[in-house]
Formats: C-alpha cells, structure tokens, sequence
C-alpha cells in the first residue's frame, strides 16, 4: 500500500505532523518501536520534572531555615517513584487516545529502510511519497573498562527503580547528570558527581556554575572536576569506578550521563541513501530536507538543539514546508532553554561569551537577585539576571538568568526578542511589585 507520509518515530515533532496530515485526509502510517510519545514523554521531560517536583519540595522545606522555618523532611522514595510512572503513564496514554482517534495507521514495530520510499516494518513492507525521521536519540555510553555489564544507569532506566541508591556516582555535568544528581541528592542519595570538565555545566559562563556550584555544595554533593573515569567494578552489590587520577569512588549505583546519540533506522545510509553528518545525525538543510528527494528530519535526529519545545516547533516548520511555504526554517524562532535544576538556568539567545567569541558588538549588563526586592524578602538571592544588547540597534541579543524560577521569568525576554523589542521597550515598562520579573526592567535601566 502506497501512503502520503510515513513518521518513523513518535516524539513530539512527528505525533502532532502525522495526527495533522491523517486530519487532513492523507494517508499516514506512523512507526513506533517502543512506547508511544518518544523521549520526552518517556524518559525525558515529563518522568525527570516529576522526579524533581518531590525532590525540589524536600530541598526548599529543608532550606525554610532561611526564613527561620525548620522542617522535619520525610520522603517516601518508592511513592515518588510510582507517582514518576503514574504520571509518564498518564501522559503515554494520552498520545495512545489521539492515534486511537485517528486515522493514522499506527504500526508497532521497528522500521528500516529497503529503500528511498520503502521501509519494512513487522515483516510487512509500506511505500510512501513523503517520509518523516523523528527518531530521536539513545543515551550515549562511553567504552570505558569494566562498565559493559554491569547494572548501570542512564536516564532510560533511572525512573525504573524501585528506591534510590544510597551512594550515586554520577559521570557527567550536563542537564541530565545535574538535575536528576541533585534530585537524587534532594531525596536522600550521597552524590558524587565526575566531570572531565573544568566546571558544571561548561556549556554555560562561568557565573552561572558558580551559583550552582554553591547550591550543590549545600546539597551535600560532591562534585569532582577534571577526572575521567578509566575503570569501572561491579561486584553484584556496589560499583567502584577509578579516575584519571588513581582515585576510586563507591557506590551502589552509577548514573551515565554523558550526552546522547542519534537513533538512525537501519539501511538508512546503505539503502534509502540518506546522508549523516559528522555526528552521526541527519544531514538535513535550512529545510529540513534530507539529501533523498522527499524525505525530512525533525528534531534531535536532525541535530536540532534537543528540546522538546524545538521539536514541536519543528513540526510547524515542517508542516508548511511540505505544504510549499519555504519562509519556515529550521532556526527561524528565537531560542529560549532552563534547566531545572535549584537554582534554575533560564537562556535565551546569544550570552555574553557567545557575543565575544563571535565578534559581535555588543554591550551587557547583570543584575544580582540579591538587589532585587523579592529576592530579599524572600531569602533567595542566590542568582543574577544578565542581557546581551546591541549597541548600535538596541536590539536585545539574548539573557541568562539563574535564580528561581529563572525558566519562567526568562520568556519575557524571548518575547521581547521575538517581537523584535528593544531594551529601551523593557527598560521603560512598569513591572509589579514586589516580583522578581520587577527586577528586568531595573537590568534594562542599567544601560541608560
């Protein structure tokens, strides 16, 4: 049978395009391997900030003795893991209800390719004119000595357990390794963390690890910088992982957190001809076209910065584009990302070490939580608002904020910068008392 579109994969770019097209009249058959809803459903988004609203709960109660508060903290780590599954379920089923509304084949099995414009699936073979790659990505798992076989663990089973472990080591600081360390932390896991990196989150400036270097120290974690691990032991019970540095560090669990890989469809290359690039994504243009004549890619398979919400976005562009309105490409929106760990990252745009290493002219200001009233009154002044500006336009470049609730507040930048607003815009508006959000237009006011 021959289709209009066939979607390998259910993330939250292809669901929403081929629930679209079959509304629509098209013929659409859709490839899932696994659970319906892809990463962010299942292991990603929605399991992690789950995990990490009972983990931030405990963390804030304990952290009440700031405003002279002190709270007996209790948690019952196997009810927070069952209400992590009961809400990934909640969410699962709710994408199975969609695809049971529609007219959308939906065909449980893995897809390969045996050629351009057919893929085999269950042993059956579907033909279509337009195909969708948005398969996503798996965790990425270092060769290291000794960590085949053993009971490891990556963010596709972490929310499996039954309980924590009571000692967690932790290789990686990007934003999995870090939310789902202190999360554990929060929940009563000793932590260790290893990174080869000379500070957390080394993507982001300096500052920002600063602040939340010092929320991790709080936490009772500790983090090692600058060591690799080169071995790992396993001896049914407790893991021993060596560093770099002939250190070793114990646990009864180990958490690897170090970035991801693509999931590519078997005969992807050999037989459809579809190109990858140097890491092993899609090769896809401004379009989203693939180097085959009537294929796409969305997502974090198309080396899209791994978002869910760039994701669903991509569905949007890669809706018009298939229906012939080019305007859409792959970058065409303004950029925003958090991280939830405590204190939050909220990131918008070009920061200011972005700005430099490019050569971009720029001008920027910071602001400190602590001068801003809320954060007083409050006790939560661990943070700061930064704005990167352009001195010749007054175009706003971009923000970071680090704070509470940094990915919340940063969205008023993203719409300033969407509207294509300027600081004078922000500096000149009349934000509520006493909220943090009062604090940007005094961080525009700096610029006067």
């Amino acid at each position: 049978m021959r289709y209009d579109l066939a979607v390998i994969g259910t993330g939250q770019g292809g669901v929403p395009l081929a629930l679209d097209f079959a509304k629509r009249g098209k013929r659409v058959v859709v490839f899932e391997r696994a659970q319906l809803g892809g990463c962010c459903v299942n292991v990603g988004c929605t399991p992690s900030k789950a995990f990490l609203a009972s983990a931030h709960a405990a963390g804030r109660a304990r952290r009440a003795t700031d405003v002279h508060v002190h709270c007996d903290v209790r948690v019952d780590v196997p009810a927070v893991m069952r209400r992590v599954r009961d809400v990934v379920g909640d969410w699962h089923d709710g994408v199975e209800k969609k695809f049971a509304k529609s007219s959308a084949e939906l065909v449980r099995a893995e897809a390969s390719f045996d050629a351009p414009h057919l893929i085999r699936a269950g042993g059956d073979t579907y033909e279509a004119d337009v195909v969708v790659l948005d398969t996503g990505g798996h965790a990425n798992v270092p060769p290291i000595e000794g960590l085949a076989g053993t009971p490891y663990l990556t963010n596709e089973n972490f929310f499996l357990q039954e309980t924590l472990p009571r000692q967690l080591i932790v290789l990686g600081s990007g934003y999995i390794g870090l939310e789902l360390g202190q999360g554990a932390a929060r929940l009563g896991s000793t932590v260790t963390l290893v990174t080869p990196d000379d500070r957390i989150i080394a993507r982001e400036e300096i500052d920002v690890c600063s602040v939340l270097s010092a929320s991790f120290e709080r936490d009772g974690i500790d983090v090692r910088l600058e060591r690799k691990a080169t071995k790992v032991a396993h001896d049914g019970a407790r893991f021993t992982v060596t560093l770099d540095d002939g250190a070793t560090v114990e646990g009864d669990g180990l958490l690897v957190a170090i970035g991801r890989r693509p999931n590519i469809p078997a005969g992807t290359v050999e037989r459809a001809g579809i190109a990858l690039d140097e890491r092993g994504n899609v090769r896809c243009d401004e379009h989203l076209r693939t180097s085959v004549a009537g294929h796409y890619a969305l997502g974090d398979v198309a080396g899209q910065p791994q978002f869910t919400h760039v994701s669903w976005e991509d569905f949007r562009r890669l809706r018009s584009i298939i229906d012939g309105d080019e305007s859409r490409t792959r970058d065409d929106r303004v950029l925003g990302y958090a991280m939830y760990t405590e204190p939050q990252l909220g990131r918008v745009g070009l920061s200011a070490d972005q700005a430099k290493e490019r050569g971009i002219a720029h001008r920027v200001v910071t602001l400190q939580l602590a001068d801003v009233a809320r954060g007083a009154e409050w006790a939560l002044e661990a943070g700061f608002f930064r704005l990167v500006v352009d001195p010749q336009s007054d175009a706003i470049l971009g923000a970071t904020f680090t704070g509470y609730e940094a990915g919340e507040l940063i969205h008023v930048i993203l719409a300033h910068m969407e509207a294509r607003s300027t600081w004078r815009v922000l500096e000149r508006s009349v934000h509520i008392h006493p909220t943090f959000a009062e604090g940007l237009p005094t961080l525009a006011r700096l610029l006067l």
